[in-house]
């Protein structure tokens, strides 16, 4: 939706998706870059913006494209109607800026599909109770697309995005980095949570509590020479070995932040991390350290936006709280992640991870497990080699059998 050329190739797809007899509904985007200059104009005006009203302002970007894509399609003979997030009442809570979908009022989009209609409604936002514009954070029109499948009990729920699938890491940082022609679900929500940024983690959680069938493409290629793209499954395939490692994840958005000296004693997780859950700030990866003089050094991570406000909260509030001696805080770290179903059944992954970083001199400063993945915290100017090291390591580069 970069462009009113891109509007227009939108539109003569979604045109040739409805003369095949197929039911549509759009779910489309701001154009691009509009959010960022929205965001931008907010802050020249208010340094810390209103969250409600940021709301109110960005929503706007969707606003603009889904009347160009339905003025396109009837420029082609297509019916189409377009819809804000609030006319089809996509309710949701109350958290301005990354609020969450409860439900989705599919009425009035069922009567335009009945009516042969093509319905187009605007991603990234919604209503809560009282009426209040809401959005759902970045990549939240991925979100808004499932959640809309999900409701309509659609066949299928294809996310067009930038790249044409979901490849076993950054192309960008690895050349060598190889499309996969399908990944599991947990897969892809562990990939997700781990700083991919193909799919919003939320449309990937929607997907499988939902059981919607996706699929990613690219919304570049030209016609006739699209993609199968990578389907995203909830079964793993029993015809061929899998893979121990599917794919290396990483994340720049992390920051560490530790409680030195806090009491060794029962609650005291509750007692650091109650505070941090009540401001709204989302905790990853947790670690307590005991030591030898009945106090314990408490560390976890956080987005590196709410570094800050988290720090500052331990600061002035829950250091003297639980009696802690000091507060330290790290904005230069990285996550770097191993994952893949295959490790379930193939020992030695995490000795082979840490080996691999060992041998080319990266600490590990923090680790987090999962029954199909492997985290560790790094300092941050060793991603690019952490990821290379490691995808070469897991043999990513070359092709299943």
């Amino acid at each position: 939706m970069g462009s009113p050329e891109r509007i227009r190739n939108v539109a003569k797809r979604v045109a040739r998706w409805k003369a095949q007899g197929h039911q549509i509904v759009v779910v489309v985007s701001a154009m691009s870059g509009e959010t960022n200059r929205l965001i931008a104009l907010a802050k020249d005006v208010s340094p810390q913006p209103d969250a409600r009203e940021l709301d109110v302002m960005v929503s706007t970007g969707e606003q603009v494209t889904i009347a160009l894509l339905a003025m396109a399609l009837k420029d082609i003979g297509v019916p189409a109607k377009s819809y804000t997030g609030s006319q089809v009442k996509v309710l949701t809570d109350s958290s301005f800026n990354k609020a969450r979908i409860l439900e989705i009022d599919d009425g009035a989009v069922r009567r335009d599909l009945d009516a042969s209609t093509v319905v187009i409604v605007a991603g990234f936002q919604g209503v809560d109770a009282d009426g209040n514009i809401t959005t759902l954070g970045r990549g939240g029109s991925d979100t808004s697309g499932v959640a809309l499948a999900a409701a309509l009990s659609a066949d299928e729920c294809q996310i067009y995005t930038d790249v044409d699938g979901v490849y076993t890491t950054d192309p960008r940082i690895v050349p060598e980095a190889r499309k996969l022609d399908q990944i599991t679900f947990e897969e892809m929500l562990e990939l997700a949570s781990l700083g991919s940024k193909v799919l919003q983690i939320r449309s990937v959680e929607f997907a499988g509590k939902y059981k919607v069938k996706l699929r990613v493409l690219s919304s570049f290629e030209e016609e006739g020479k699209e993609t199968a793209g990578t389907l995203i499954t909830f079964e793993e395939n029993e015809a061929m070995e899998q893979p121990i490692i599917s794919g290396i994840a990483f994340s720049r958005d992390e920051a560490k932040l530790t409680l030195v000296g806090v009491p060794d004693k029962p609650g005291i997780a509750y007692q650091i991390l109650g505070p941090v859950a009540d401001a709204n700030i989302d905790v990853d990866m947790i670690i307590q350290n005991v030591g030898h003089d009945g106090t314990a050094d408490f560390s976890f991570t956080v987005s590196r936006a709410e570094f800050a406000r988290a720090k500052a909260l331990l600061e002035d509030k829950i250091k003297p709280h639980v009696g802690a001696r000091v507060v330290e805080g790290d904005s230069k770290i990285c996550k770097v992640s191993a994952v893949g179903v295959g490790m379930r059944s193939h020992p030695g992954v995490a000795s082979k991870m840490f080996r691999t970083l060992a041998e080319e001199g990266i600490n590990i400063q923090m680790i987090s497990t999962s029954e199909i993945k492997i985290s560790v915290v790094v300092d941050e100017k060793y991603l690019e080699l952490a990821v290379r090291v490691l995808h070469r390591a897991f043999e990513l580069d070359q092709a299943a059998a």
